[in-house]
């Protein structure tokens, strides 16, 4: 249903106040701070209209309302006037330019937080899994340390159980096959070619060789450090997120577990622009009284990762959707010089 201008008026008064002290919002403070030229009693009718469509509720110590998930959103999607935040400020700040994607990605997470003053997120790039080389060491009868050198000379090691005792000289000839046939290129790739091309290999080394890139792809995902969370101590003096002990489980829970976060940024990363998940509406944010902001960001055009601030429903979105935008264009401005 659409609100006619009174009411959206009213709503964007009481989501406003709320936000700056967390505290029932009356009608009469309404007609204050509204500038409506209205009567108590037509405040009263509307926001029981706006209660009625589920966009406000009265907590019952209260003669005052308080926005829903629901009121959240029609809020940021629609009556929302966003502030203008001095890029250049920002850009000085994050002094992005001169360091490793990395550092960069540290720099920006430590960014959101600082100018949110809530938690800071960056998932970071997804690089594709390319090896330099591998080799095979003969640890015992049936175990083997698979050894992974990536092009820029990082090393991964991965532990091979084998049904077979192979011979040095087999796990030589394995290695070399697989290093003169497939290097430089990303795991995935080579695991699809080698299926094709030793089907008629159907022999013990061509078992160990494809046990090895299986293992190989998994040690380099692994070792990709998926994310970067800065400020969470930030959200332990929030009392909206921190007032009891099952919230403040279920706040270190996600920074724990990090699955949900990962699943969360990679919608927000399939998406233009800034998007708010509101708790409470969102099934992705895992408590009703969190909003996470995020953005994509880009590398050269493409984008590779998200970033964003968690913090509670009752935040200063018009202040942190710039923020998140901000930092956004930095980070990809940054990461496609390199």
């Amino acid at each position: 249903m659409q609100l006619d201008i009174r009411a959206q008026t009213l709503l964007k008064a009481l989501v406003e106040r709320y936000i700056a002290d967390g505290q029932p919002v009356g009608s009469r403070a309404l007609s204050k701070i509204s500038g409506l030229e209205l009567s108590p009693a037509t405040i009263r009718n509307i926001m029981a209209d706006l209660e009625e469509l589920g966009y406000v509720a009265s907590p019952h110590t209260s003669a005052g309302r308080i926005p829903t998930p629901r009121g959240y959103r029609i809020f940021v999607d629609t009556l929302l006037t966003v502030q203008h935040i001095d890029e250049s400020s920002v850009e000085a700040r994050m002094r992005l330019p001169s360091q490793q994607p990395q550092k960069l990605i540290a720099n920006a997470a430590q960014m959101l937080s600082s100018l949110s003053q809530f938690a800071g997120v960056v998932m970071a790039p997804r690089h594709e899994s390319v090896f330099q080389q591998i080799e095979f060491l003969r640890l015992s009868e049936k175990r083997i340390l698979l050894v992974i050198v990536s092009p820029a000379g990082d090393v991964q090691n991965r532990m091979l159980l084998t049904d077979v005792d192979y011979t040095p000289a087999q796990l030589v000839q394995s290695a070399n096959y697989i290093n003169q046939h497939y290097s430089g290129l990303a795991l995935e790739e080579v695991r699809g070619r080698m299926q094709g091309e030793l089907r008629q290999l159907q022999t013990d080394m061509g078992r160990l060789m494809q046990a090895a890139v299986e293992a190989g792809s998994e040690a380099m995902a692994d070792s990709a450090d998926d994310m970067v969370i800065a400020g969470e101590r930030n959200l332990l003096s929030v009392s909206d997120l921190s007032s009891n002990m099952s919230s403040l489980r279920q706040m270190f829970d996600m920074f724990e577990q990090k699955t949900g976060l990962m699943q969360l940024l990679d919608v927000s990363s399939k998406a233009s622009g800034v998007q708010i998940f509101i708790g409470g509406e969102s099934n992705l944010v895992p408590m009703d009284e969190m909003s996470v902001v995020t953005a994509p960001y880009a590398a050269n055009g493409k984008i590779v990762g998200t970033l964003g601030v968690i913090g509670p429903t009752r935040m200063a979105y018009e202040r942190v959707i710039p923020i998140v935008d901000i930092t956004a264009k930095l980070l990809s401005n940054a990461l496609s010089n390199h």
